[in-house]
């Protein structure tokens, strides 16, 4: 992975949510000029009744 000073996790566990993930994610890198999209992971987890979808954005912010 190339160097990042930057994290962000975005995480829906309702499905109506999980469905709109994607759109947050490219919605706040729109917002965030100055982030450079260095990776990006996608993990779930779950138990019995519920599932969690996180996205977790590594960027490199100008100007730090």
């Amino acid at each position: 992975m190339d160097r990042f000073n930057g994290v962000k996790v975005f995480s829906a566990t309702l499905a109506r949510n999980r469905e709109e993930l994607g759109d947050r994610v490219t919605q706040w890198l729109k917002d965030h000029p100055q982030c450079q999209l260095v990776e990006m992971r996608v993990v779930q987890s779950s138990d019995r009744e519920f599932h969690c979808i996180s996205i977790v954005v590594f960027f490199l912010e100008s100007g730090l």
